[in-house]
């Protein structure tokens, strides 16, 4: 039996890690990066070294370096049809 303790700073690393080896396969320098995104190199570094960042800067970087389409597939809600009547009745779908 497994058990990973993970919190947010763990969360934040791990993304910082692959935002930067993203990065280092596109053959992309910071500056580049900046160009591309319009997040400051700066801040960039600072993410790469502490993960931390606001929100809408890592969305314009992962959006820069990935596809934003599979990290929002991450949050949806999948909606399911209901099936039978009393599923129906019950709101439970």
């Amino acid at each position: 039996m497994s058990i990973f303790l993970i919190d947010e700073v763990d969360v934040q690393q791990a993304l910082a890690i692959y935002l930067h080896y993203i990065r280092k396969q596109k053959k992309l320098s910071r500056v580049a990066l900046f160009e591309k995104s319009g997040v400051p190199a700066a801040t960039i570094k600072k993410f790469e070294l502490t993960g931390q960042i606001s929100l809408r800067q890592f969305l314009l970087l992962w959006q820069s370096l990935d596809d934003l389409q599979r990290l929002y597939s991450l949050v949806q809600m999948e909606k399911t049809l209901p099936k039978t009547i009393e599923e129906v009745i019950k709101g439970e779908f």
